[in-house]
This record gives structure tokens, sequence and C-alpha cells, in this order.
């Protein structure tokens, strides 16, 4: 009997051992368990704030990319800018055509330089029309540039070497309105030509088209 019970007390024991180990056991791997789950979240926070830095990285990028090509759209706007003003390429667009002729002769005045087209009077229309916004100007359908230069030379204009006779038709390119209302403005270009007997037109066109300066 007392075997009995030293067998039954011992297998007691025992359970109740194994029972204990089998709780510390269950601890321990829920310990390491906590412990690699706050390892990973460390590892995700710093995960994310390496993929901040670098989304901040292309965001500045993209930026700076969105600058350089705003600029090299605006250098491109002005090349070409450049261009028409020179000369070197065709251009097309709505304006005016302004024709200035040659008064008839007039027997009580027999100075003919009173009724003829000399050259400030062409200039000064080229240069209302240029002061209006007029983006390319031509003479006769030759294109002028900021090195132009204009003569008189007896009954004939001369522009950049080229002469040109009466009746003379000023092509401009750009807000028709706009232009057309600066040269017929009271006291303005047209009223100047008008009282030196200078015969003035003026025809607004939907579509000028003044070709590139040969050779330039």
């Amino acid at each position: 009997m007392v075997l009995g019970f030293m067998i039954a007390y011992s297998y007691n024991l025992t359970k109740e051992y194994k029972e204990q180990s089998i709780g510390n056991k269950d601890w321990d791997d829920e310990y390491e368990l906590r412990e690699e789950y706050i390892k990973q979240e460390e590892m995700t926070r710093e995960l994310q704030k390496e993929v901040i830095k670098k989304q901040e990285r292309i965001a500045d990028y993209e930026n700076s990319i969105a600058e350089e090509e705003e600029i090299l759209f605006n250098l491109a706007e002005d090349i070409e800018k450049y261009r028409m003003f020179l000369g070197k390429v065709k251009v097309s667009g709505e304006g005016v055509e302004v024709t200035l002729s040659d008064n008839e002769y007039n027997p009580s005045d027999p100075n003919v330089n009173n009724y003829i087209v000399h050259e400030h009077h062409v200039f000064n229309l080229i240069n209302e029309l240029l002061i209006s916004g007029a983006e390319a100007v031509a003479v006769n359908g030759q294109r002028l540039t900021h090195t132009s230069y204009i003569y008189c030379n007896g009954p004939v204009i001369t522009i950049d070497g080229r002469q040109h006779p009466a009746p003379f038709t000023i092509s401009a390119i750009g807000d028709a309105d706009v232009l057309e209302s600066a040269l017929l403005i009271t006291g303005g270009v047209r009223d100047q030509l008008v009282n030196e007997n200078i015969l003035f037109t003026l025809e607004q066109k939907k579509d000028i088209s003044l070709e590139p300066i040969v050779g330039s």
C-alpha cells in the first residue's frame, strides 16, 4: 500500500512538473514572439522612414525636372521669337495691310515732294505698327529686321539695298483690331499722312504670310 502511494505521488508530481514545464514553455514562446513582433515593428518604422525620405527625394527630383522643362520650354519660345524677329522663319497670322500711295499731281503746287511718299512716312508707319505689337513687318513683301534701313532715293524708297517704287504696301502680322485702332486713332499716323497729301488705305487680313529673309 505504501508502494502504491509512492507511485501515485510520484505520478502526480511528475504530472504537475510536466504541466508547469509546458506552461513555462508556452510563456517562453509567447515572449519570443512578442520580442520578434517588437523587432519587426521597429524594422517597419525604419523602412517607412526610409521610404518617406526616398519619396521626398523623388518629389524634389521631379520638381527639379519640371522646373528645367519649363525653363527649356520658355527658352525654346524665346529662341523662336528671336528667329521670327530676325526674319529667319516664315510667319503667318492675322494682321493688317496698309498701302501708301503718291497723291495726284497738283498744278497749284509745283513741288512734287509735297505729294509723294517719303521714307519718313513709311518709317513712322512701321514704328507705330511695331509699338502696337506687330510681330513681323514687310514692305512690298520684303521682310524687315531690327537692322533694316530705309531711305529715299528719288521716286523710289530703298530698303536694305533693294529699291521699291510707290505704292508701298506695308504688311504687319499681329492683333488686327489693335493694329488698326493704333493707326486710325485721331491725330495719329493716318491723320498725319493724310495731312501731308499721302493716300492711305488700310485693310484687315485674316491670313498674312511672310517668307523668311533669303540668306538670313
